[in-house]
């Protein structure tokens, strides 16, 4: 970067993203083997990051792969709430082994490291920031296909710090159909760009709720945008996932495993591709 002083404190995340002269990466745990490491975004909340994360993870699941989640929104983690999962994690001199789900996909989170799940995590930046590196350094990973890591929404410190320390090979980028997404996802775009992460797709939840009874599809965000954001892009749209009452009720009770959704199955595929490569 032209005229870098090398005080990275003052960058912006591009600038540092650009900038050669300090390896932030961080050596997994020795006993660690990931395959395919994905990073699920979003560039604001309240898009159902966690929930199409919990999808895709149950997903390739099911396709008899070995699936982890890394839950990367330390300050407002869903994931263990989603799976039903609660206790705590187990420590070793050899490492940290994580939580299992009822049907064997590993997952850590904060909330697991909490005395009650509800105790709010107040920590500054760097404090989070650090505390993904551990969930990334001291947690033994074993033998895992996929590992999804479900980041905090935006642009800030804790997704740089996941892009700049673990190996991450692809995101997808987690969308909803009101207006102002457009300027969002760019936001997001530009970001796996400067850091050379490859978009896998884009997803947009809560697309259209289809009524039970007539069967009739109701946009009720307003006509999505989204075909045209990933086309100005160049992003592959692989997914519209609808408002779905048995999804919500299945996850409030910690059973999103047992649901049963197919819109997913094109990301799979091209997921599935990438462990050719």
């Amino acid at each position: 970067m032209s005229g870098c002083s090398h005080n990275c404190g003052s960058c912006s995340p591009e600038d540092k993203a650009s900038c050669g002269s300090q390896d932030f990466s961080v050596l997994p745990n020795e006993m660690t083997s990931i395959k395919k490491i994905i990073g699920v975004v979003s560039g604001k909340g309240g898009v159902g990051k966690s929930m199409v994360t919990s999808l895709l993870a149950v997903t390739m699941s099911r396709r008899n792969h070995r699936t982890a989640i890394l839950d990367a929104d330390v300050t407002g983690p869903s994931i263990p709430k989603i799976f039903g999962v609660s206790g705590n994690p187990v420590g070793t001199k050899y490492g940290i082994h994580p939580m299992k789900s009822k049907y064997g996909v590993e997952i850590m989170s904060t909330n697991l490291l909490l005395e009650n799940e509800t105790d709010p995590v107040v920590w500054r930046g760097p404090v989070i920031a650090n505390m993904v590196k551990q969930f990334w350094s001291e947690v033994i990973w074993a033998e895992e296909d996929f590992m999804f890591i479900d980041m905090p929404p935006g642009t800030g410190d804790v997704p740089l710090t996941v892009f700049q320390s673990i190996p991450v090979d692809g995101i997808i980028i987690v969308t909803s159909p009101q207006e102002l997404v457009s300027m969002i996802v760019e936001k997001a775009v530009k970001m796996a760009d400067a850091m050379n992460i490859p978009i896998l797709g884009m997803v947009e939840n809560m697309s259209y709720f289809e009524c039970p009874d007539c069967g009739n599809k109701y946009n009720i965000f307003g006509e999505s945008k989204a075909d045209e954001i990933a086309k100005k892009l160049n992003i592959p749209m692989v997914a519209k996932i609808p408002m779905n009452m048995s999804l919500s009720a299945a996850s409030d009770k910690g059973e999103i495993e047992e649901f049963e959704g197919d819109w997913l199955n094109e990301m799979a595929d091209a997921l599935e591709k990438t462990l050719e490569e």
